[in-house]
């Protein structure tokens, strides 16, 4: 029997029960030339006070797998009897629809969704997560942290996105929330299976935001979210403006083609807000020399955002060049906005 003696001494960690030996869980990453983070990430999830029953990794690089070294990383993270591997080509990969074949794969009662380089901080992860599915809530997502070699303006970033307290969120909060109240994320989310499977699972095809657009009809069904503080994992990038226009362009592009999650709810004021508070942050800090690169990167997210809500009206051949997903426009058929079994105009 599994005891929490060394669990966090938090508010959440005080209503657990005494026993994880009910709890099984599968935990789902999709892959794609992953780092050496990835490999510390396996390590730390063969370490975790709940086990996995198993690691299913949704592999696009199956060369990778063939490599001695990638291998001998494997076997020395002591999770490689977790692990079960199916591998997809780059064409075939998409945001919602390659995570619901991994999760077709697992027969556990609650499933992880996290990605290639969310590295867990301490054994509790998954213990947190699951202990988070109280009452309505069917769906719990983690805290991310900047890890220390990230850039101050990444750390604020996580900070304002990721604060030091939980929250459980319902419809009522749309008010207060506006658009955060859909926000969670597949970086490192745990789902309940049969509220998912009930729900229809993540929308097949979409270029961005199926945790979002997840949670806004989980919410919708009258269940709850929650924001677990605690379960943290250590997770920044290090975007350049051109990467900041693709990721934002993509952001907004399913926003625009899922007016039933979106429409009627402003993003920028959000945005606004990082902006404003980041600067003040930073002047704080006596940091003003990064000013010049917040207005930037700032101003590029900002660009991104505003052409991928207008991407019915720009040519296909430079949505496919903006886009940082272009196997997405040549794969298959778009999605149309509006909800499923709607008919459309464009």
């Amino acid at each position: 029997m599994k005891n929490l003696r060394n669990a966090p001494k938090t508010e959440e960690r005080r209503v657990y029960p005494g026993t994880w030996d009910d709890y099984e869980v599968d935990v789902i990453i999709p892959v794609y030339r992953p780092d050496d983070r990835f490999f510390t990430l396996l390590d730390r999830l063969a370490k975790q006070t709940v086990r996995p029953r198993r690691i299913i990794l949704m592999n696009t690089e199956e060369a990778l797998w063939n490599a001695a070294e990638g291998n001998e990383k494997l076997r020395n993270t002591g999770a490689a009897e977790l692990c079960e591997i199916h591998h997809l080509t780059k064409s075939e990969f998409d945001h919602g629809g390659t995570r619901n074949l991994g999760v077709s794969f697992s027969r556990s009662p609650y499933f992880v969704m996290m990605t290639q380089d969310a590295v867990p901080v301490d054994r509790y992860l998954l213990q947190i997560l699951l202990g988070g599915m109280r009452g309505k809530v069917r769906m719990c997502y983690a805290r991310q942290l900047a890890g220390r070699k990230a850039d101050p303006i990444e750390r604020f970033s996580r900070g304002f996105n990721y604060g030091p307290r939980s929250r459980v969120k319902t419809m009522s909060d749309l008010p207060e929330l506006g658009i955060k109240t859909w926000f969670a994320s597949n970086v490192c989310a745990a789902y309940d299976r049969s509220v998912f499977d009930a729900l229809g699972g993540f929308v097949d095809r979409t270029i961005f935001n199926e945790d979002m657009i997840y949670c806004a009809g989980l919410l919708k069904a009258g269940y709850a979210v929650r924001y677990c503080a605690d379960a943290r994992v250590i997770h920044f990038h290090h975007f350049t403006g051109r990467q900041q226009i693709q990721r934002n362009f993509d952001l907004a592009v399913s926003q625009a083609q899922h007016p039933e999650v979106f429409a009627g709810i402003i993003s920028e004021s959000e945005g606004i807000k990082m902006v404003w508070n980041a600067a003040k942050w930073l002047r704080k800090q006596g940091r003003m020399d990064l000013i010049p690169e917040l207005v930037w990167t700032s101003g590029c997210k900002y660009l991104g955002y505003r052409l991928g809500k207008a991407y019915r009206k720009l040519p296909a051949s430079l949505v496919k060049c903006i886009s940082g997903n272009r196997s997405y426009w040549g794969a298959a058929k778009q999605p149309k906005s509006g909800t499923a079994g709607e008919k459309q105009d464009e």
